[in-house]
């Protein structure tokens, strides 16, 4: 039984864990300063059904005063925002009604997601109950080819050991490679972990993990690191000079390969977005792609920012002129096409690349549309191409 720092529900989990926190006949939160609520998923509602779960967790958190309820025109996506709001520090224990909050083990937190009920248990006592998970240490050394980013690395991994190839077990990234990656790459790699199979993703706190949650918080935290005698159950060194950039295409994200095995393939829809790449560093690579370009007809780009702030800095740096100039629309921070919600969702036969984190049947739309996963260089490269290309390929 784990003391559990931060537990985490949206508007598609929160509603389940709060009608079974209501069955097990508790009147009060154990602690309402550890839970964080946030509407991301079917937001602005798109329909009558979402926006009365969204009402339900709006008054849940006012009866249980919670304060960290993030509602729309205020928050964002939930694995962007509790980061940039500094919830998550190095050493916490987080769990969250959503497989990808393994995002903030970036920080160096154990971070798992878990079903409504476990959400609701530890809303009433404050613990939730976990099997220790053996670990995979995985050492990434070598210099970075030009555009190639944590997107790349994370996918270049799954496609080397697969979506179970590392089931209920934690992935430790380490190397110099990911000492010198910025935390928006660390915080995409611990998203995808889930995407191994990973009960968790995790990143050895440093010198980078102290200056971003000195950044964001000033409260007190004890990083915890690996023995130096640990026992893992496998080592895998990456050398990633070698790595491309990648693109996973249908229907596992395990179907990674380099971006040349896949050229020439045409698409209706590219997204760059999502709780794995809609941060402000992707937004300008993106940007510095499209800057001066329009898109072809017959493509449509939908450009998501990850969290209100995130888009404000997009409008302040000049990120949205870029973005509408080119032909995309730009949208209020949501999960929307990524789960196949709302916001652009794929018609039979149509074909999207997108920075999003899944492209199982269906996950974007109809069950016969294709979703291709790739970093947001390639995601805007192949916006203007109007097939899937890199970005040395533009005039």
């Amino acid at each position: 039984m784990a003391r559990v720092d931060l537990m985490l529900g949206n508007d598609i989990t929160a509603p389940l864990a709060i009608q079974e926190f209501r069955r097990i006949g508790r009147e009060r939160v154990a602690d309402r300063a550890r839970i964080a609520l946030v509407a991301d998923h079917s937001t602005p509602n798109k329909d009558i059904e979402s926006a009365e779960q969204c009402r339900l967790m709006r008054e849940f958190s006012h009866e249980q005063g919670i304060d960290d309820f993030w509602d729309v025109g205020r928050g964002g996506i939930e694995h962007a925002l509790l980061p940039e709001e500094g919830r998550v520090a190095p050493g916490e224990c987080v769990i969250g009604a959503d497989s990808h909050t393994c995002t903030y083990g970036a920080l160096g937190a154990f971070a798992t997601g878990v079903g409504s009920t476990d959400l609701a248990a530890a809303m009433a006592t404050g613990e939730c109950w976990l099997r220790v998970p053996a670990s995979i240490k995985v050492v990434y050394r070598g210099e970075l080819k030009p555009w190639v980013s944590g997107k790349d690395l994370i996918l270049y991994t799954i496609g080397q050991i697969g979506v179970a190839g590392a089931l209920y077990q934690a992935l430790e990234f380490c190397g110099e490679t990911i000492e010198r990656l910025p935390m928006a790459g660390r915080l995409t790699m611990c998203n995808m972990a889930i995407e191994a199979g990973a009960k968790n993703g995790i990143v050895p706190p440093d010198a980078e993990t102290k200056r971003f949650t000195r950044s964001v918080t000033s409260r007190p935290y004890q990083p915890v690191t690996s023995d130096r005698d640990a026992e893992y159950v496998r080592t895998i060194e990456i050398d990633c000079s070698e790595i491309d950039l990648q693109v996973a295409v249908p229907y596992l994200p395990e179907n990674a390969r380099p971006v040349s095995e896949v050229e020439d393939v045409p698409i209706d829809q590219a997204v760059i977005g999502s709780c794995t790449n809609g941060r402000i560093e992707d937004l300008r690579v993106a940007a510095e792609i499209l800057k001066g370009r329009r898109l072809p007809p017959g493509v449509r780009l939908i450009v998501i920012p990850a969290t209100q702030r995130v888009h404000l800095q997009a409008v302040r740096e000049g990120l949205a002129e870029i973005f509408l100039e080119a032909g995309a629309a730009l949208s209020t921070p949501t999960c929307g096409p990524c789960l196949g919600g709302h916001m652009g969702v794929l018609a039979k036969g149509e074909r999207a690349v997108a920075t999003t984190n899944r492209n199982f049947v269906g996950r974007m739309g109809h069950p016969e549309s294709e979703v291709y996963l790739a970093g947001p260089a390639v995601t805007a490269a192949s916006a203007v191409l109007g097939r899937i290309g890199r970005p040395e390929e533009l005039p």
